[in-house]
This record gives structure tokens, C-alpha cells and sequence, in this order.
């Protein structure tokens, strides 16, 4: 159990933040992501950097402290005070344990953004999804037949980075997005083609006979982008199978 104050911890981390911060970008920032945050307008490298001195400066941060900052940190309508939140989750992977997923799942139905989802599922979910992929699976499941389209996409994003390095479960990725090729969303069509177009550049087979099942289901989107990387003669064949 840690004795830390939390409330001075978030306070340096915003001093930090807005003496790197940026007006202009600021502006640009809240315009193109087009959320009800406040914005510093801080630069994803420079970001990372506050979040690795703060760590470096504080190893008395142990798990239970850092829990209590993220969330402390995400109760600020401020975009880097959230996404500093998730900086400091990526660079303690072994801190988390497979019932920490509940803790996303609250940070992802509060993101509205993938700007905050999408570091999420790659740098705080993969990492207990690979650890623990038999109890991980009952959540993502669970996930991708939520009424919110972000926690959708987050049960296969999740899933990217190990299958983006040839492992993972891709029959498990591919129930998910089975049911959800016909969606109408943005965001769900582009997560099936981006975990498509990855899978394909190590095992472009299980990423053609996906698309291949799905032609007709699929969005032209999502065709596209899955096929970006396959052999000239697989993309041909989907394309003609398509028309």
C-alpha cells in the first residue's frame, strides 16, 4: 500500500505537459479530433518524454499508485492529461494483471477518440491479451458484441500486435469481425482492414481466405485496405470476385 499524495503528481505531470504545449497545435489538434476536451497541444514524442522523466523521477510510484494517477489523471477534461495517463500504463506493462482490461474498458468507453483507443488496445490491452490470452478472450468477447462501436473496435485491436508479429488467435479475431464486415461505421470497417493488411505481410493466406469468404459482405474499405499488401494475383482475384 503507497502513502503518495496523488493530486501533486497530477499537478507536476500538467506543469510538465504545458511547458512543452503549444497553442497553435493545440488548436489544430481539437479541430481535427473534434472532441469536448481541452487541449495542450503536446506532440505524441514530447508526451512520451514527460511521462519517462515522471517515471524516471518517481520510482516510488508502485501498482497501486499508478492506478490511482491514471485515474486521477483522466478525471481532468484535458486530451494529454489522459493520454500522458496512458504513456505512463505502456511503460509498465508488468504492472498489469488480466483483470486490469476492466480498467480499459472504463478509460475506452470514455475515450470517444482513436486517438486514445487505438494506443490503448496496441500499448496497454495487446500486452495482457498475449500474456493471458485464454482469460483475455472471455473480455474481448464479450467486447465485440458491445453496443458501443469503440469498445468494438478495441476486441480487435487488441489482438493487433500479436497478430501483426505472426501469432495470436486470428480465428478469434475473425468471429469478431465476421459479424461486424457489415457495419456501416468508419472506424469498425477500418480496424478489420488494418488487422487484414497486417496479418497479410507474414501470412497473406489467412488474410485472403478471410476476404475471400467476406467478398461480398465486406466494405470497399475494408477490401482495400485488408488486400493492400497481398500478392498482385490474390488482390486481382478478390477485386474480379467483387465486380
Amino acid at each position: 500500500m503507497h502513502n503518495l499524495q496523488t493530486a501533486p503528481l497530477v499537478e507536476e505531470l500538467e506543469h510538465d505537459l504545458r511547458a512543452v504545449g503549444d497553442e497553435k497545435r493545440a488548436v489544430g489538434a481539437k479541430a481535427y479530433l473534434k472532441i469536448d476536451l481541452e487541449f495542450i497541444g503536446v506532440a505524441a514524442r514530447p508526451l512520451r518524454a514527460v511521462a519517462g522523466a515522471f517515471s524516471a523521477g518517481h520510482p516510488e510510484i508502485d501498482r497501486s499508485a499508478l492506478l490511482e494517477i491514471v485515474q486521477a489523471l483522466w478525471q481532468r477534461p484535458i486530451f494529454e492529461l489522459r493520454a500522458v495517463a496512458v504513456a505512463l500504463l505502456e511503460r509498465r506493462p508488468g504492472d498489469l494483471v488480466a483483470g486490469d482490461l476492466e480498467l480499459v474498458e472504463d478509460l475506452l468507453r470514455r475515450s470517444h477518440t482513436w486517438a486514445l483507443v487505438d494506443w490503448l488496445c496496441t500499448k496497454v490491452a495487446a500486452p495482457l491479451v498475449e500474456r493471458q490470452p485464454d482469460s483475455a478472450a472471455v473480455v474481448l468477447e464479450r467486447w465485440s458484441r458491445d453496443g458501443d462501436f469503440w469498445v468494438r473496435r478495441a476486441s480487435m485491436l487488441a489482438q493487433l500486435p500479436a497478430l501483426r508479429a505472426g501469432g495470436g488467435d486470428f480465428g478469434l479475431f475473425a468471429s469478431f469481425a465476421s459479424r461486424m464486415v457489415g457495419e456501416k461505421e468508419f472506424f469498425i470497417r477500418k480496424a478489420i482492414g488494418w488487422v487484414l493488411r497486417d496479418v497479410s505481410k507474414k501470412r497473406p493466406d489467412l488474410a485472403f481466405a478471410f476476404l475471400a469468404e467476406h467478398v461480398h459482405e465486406v466494405s470497399g474499405l475494408t477490401l482495400r485496405e485488408g488486400s493492400k499488401y497481398l500478392p498482385k494475383e490474390q488482390r486481382e482475384t478478390l477485386f474480379r470476385a467483387r465486380r
